[in-house]
């Protein structure tokens, strides 16, 4: 390892360990209270200082560090350290007499950014960045209802430096409090062979029956998924066991990879944790966690409910068996990994009765995994003394890319915020729309998906929950449903083309091509596409409201409707399927699925659709048992 990755290394270490010792309050306990822009100052500085010791100015590591970025790197580290300890004086000096100093700093804090965001993400969210910052000075000059305040170049840059809206906001802070813990909390069950017990907990479970392959990896990449909260890590993590086993048991290469795309992917919508985005949008909507876990469980459900039944379908149409290994006994893995429970058992005691905030339950559940993973050991792997500071440096370096993002993200919103442009661009999406929910729900859907290509989901959030939620909001749809149709849509560009990550990781270990990949996770993950535009119309998928019959029909109903068309999606019940009862059987399905609201009826679609469905997949199987004797 050369001197300047170690070098990187102990700053992300550093800046990890700052994050704690904020969060924990230590500083206060000190009797030393810095503001909380101070913090973030010095955490943008380590993790731009990281991104320019690891990632080059082409974007690719060097054995051998460049001049130049020594120079960027210790300018930059100096630079956010006086700001860190300076920030007060320059905020307030800043905005009552436009200091060049503060000017200055704001002017070349963007600039950092930038080429941070410009060497972690690439060039396609920095040019998302860059069209809101030649919008800015330019704002007053663009014609109809996009028009903007007119604002001077140096009032431009001190508002991005210095605005507690613009990088130093709400996207920062929420990022470094609270999702940090989550990744370190993340990075400790690695190390402690999390992953592994997850695995066989799914083989044990999952793997005696058919497909039992593909069942393990739903249920396992589900498990992991949810507190990894990054689809194209969780593929790799446990996509190296369960393709391989998906493989020998017969699945196609394509298929295997697509299966484990969506299931990872599927993690970061799984409750109790999410991947850190339920925290992220109770903070936005200023709501309690617990009503953002109790929305998200249905819609999860139902994801999960039809990727289980396709590889199911797929194994029976294909005739794969169970797993063709030894299978760990349940009792065997529960005995050996329980102590993997606890944690979890705490992070949602404190959370859901202790109201503790979600940071800081994050770390206490470290904590007891830690000692927890000292004491025992699974499979040989057991946390020594100096796995700690590994585990301090990779929580670090797996932050530096989601940091980039969010800091650019909080100059996209202090020039929305700025300009006038945040009131005026829900009104212009809804005007594209013609005033039309369904249309305004498409672009929405379409804009989410492309903006989200290549970006973690809790930035893909953060940035859409700016740009996008208000419009949805604006146009009628209450808060939660709006803000959860953004995050499923978000999520959906790990595995829609052309830049599918999950996809195209998983098509990595498969050796198949990864567009074909992707489109078939599109097919398997269909239910993703579809269910985020129904509980836009019937918020009771989402378990909102008061009517709990109603709630438990459209929960009924819609996983039908699910079935059904899952059966026509794999042309499979207990025999091939031609195309008129596939047919048949989508129509169905879509009429289970489709809430009263959307039609109408009072309820006759969704019943009607489900009994007739029932009585299509009866005559199905009566036929099939006529025919085989």
């Amino acid at each position: 390892m050369t001197q300047h990755i170690k070098i990187a290394r102990g700053a992300a270490a550093l800046m990890t360990a700052g994050c704690l010792i904020w969060n924990l309050d230590f500083l206060t306990l000190l009797d030393m209270a810095p503001i909380e822009e101070t913090f973030q100052a010095f955490v943008l500085g380590l993790a731009l200082t990281v991104t320019y010791l690891t990632i080059g100015i082409t974007r690719k590591s060097s054995e051998k560090l460049p001049w130049y970025d020594l120079i960027l790197s210790v300018f930059t580290i100096i630079l956010l350290l006086y700001v860190s300890l300076n920030y007060l004086r320059l905020k307030e000096e800043g905005f009552a007499n436009s200091t060049n100093e503060v000017i200055f700093i704001g002017a070349i804090l963007s600039f950092l950014v930038l080429e941070g965001l410009r060497r972690s993400a690439g060039y396609v969210l920095l040019g998302v960045v860059g069209v809101f910052l030649i919008y800015a000075p330019l704002a007053h000059m663009v014609p109809g209802s996009l028009v903007g305040l007119n604002l001077p170049l140096w009032q431009i840059g001190m508002n991005l430096g210095f605005n507690p809206n613009a990088i130093f906001g709400a996207p920062l802070v929420i990022s470094t409090t609270i999702v940090i813990m989550f990744i370190l909390m993340g990075q400790v069950l690695l190390r402690a062979g999390g992953s592994e017990f997850f695995t066989d907990l799914a083989m044990a479970t999952m793997g005696r029956r058919r497909g039992g392959a593909a069942k393990i990896s739903v249920m396992a990449s589900a498990l992991f998924g949810t507190i990894s909260g990054a689809a194209v890590s969780n593929v790799v993590v446990t996509g190296v066991v369960t393709i391989p086993l998906m493989r020998d048991s017969g699945y196609k290469a394509t298929h295997a990879g697509a299966i484990e795309a969506i299931a990872s992917t599927g993690g970061q919508m799984m409750p109790p944790i999410m991947g850190a985005a339920a925290f992220l949008m109770a903070e936005t909507l200023e709501i309690l966690y617990a009503e953002i876990v109790i929305a998200a469980l249905l819609p999860s459900i139902i994801y999960y409910f039809a990727a289980y039944i396709q590889v199911d379908l797929i194994a029976a149409r294909d005739d794969i068996s169970a797993v063709n290994q030894e299978i760990p006994k349940l009792k065997q893995v529960l005995k050996e990994g329980w102590y993997f429970i606890p944690p979890f058992a705490v992070l949602i005691y404190l959370l859901f009765w202790a109201n503790q905030p979600a940071a800081v339950a994050a770390v206490w559940a470290a904590a007891v995994l830690i000692v927890s993973g000292a004491i025992f050991s699974y499979k040989g792997r057991r946390i020594r003394l100096e796995d700690l500071y590994e585990i301090l440096a990779e929580t670090g370096l797996v932050t530096i890319n989601l940091i980039m993002i969010v800091a650019a993200a909080g100059i996209v919103i202090g020039v929305l915020n700025m300009t006038g442009l945040g009131l005026a661009l829900p009104t212009a999406l809804i005007s594209i729309a013609g005033d039309n929910l369904a249309v305004l729900l498409i672009i929405a859907a379409v804009v989410c998906i492309v903006l989200g290509m290549g970006m973690p989901t809790t930035a893909v959030y953060i940035l859409l929950s700016a740009l996008i939620a208000p419009a949805i909001i604006e146009a009628g749809v209450d808060d939660v449903p709006a803000h959860m149709f953004i995050l499923y849509f978000g999520m959906m560009s790990m595995i829609t083309p052309p830049i599918a990550l999950a996809a195209f990781a998983a098509a990595t270990l498969t050796k198949a091509d990864p567009m074909t990949t992707g489109f078939v996770a599109m097919r398997f993950g269909w239910t993703a596409y579809v269910v985020p535009f129904l509980f836009v119309i019937s918020p009771s998928l989402l378990l909102l409201g008061d009517d709990n019959l109603q709630i438990a029909i459209d929960a009924g109903t819609a996983l039908v409707g699910v079935y059904l068309i899952s059966v026509a999606a794999i042309g499979y019940f207990r025999r091939q399927m031609g195309w008129p009862p596939r047919i048949l059987l989508i129509l169905l399905g879509v009429a289970a699925m489709i809430p009263d609201q959307a039609v109408g009826f009072q309820g006759i679609a969704d019943i009607a659709g489900c009994s007739l469905g029932i009585l299509a997949l009866t005559f199905l199987a009566m036929s099939s048992r006529n025919s085989s004797s």
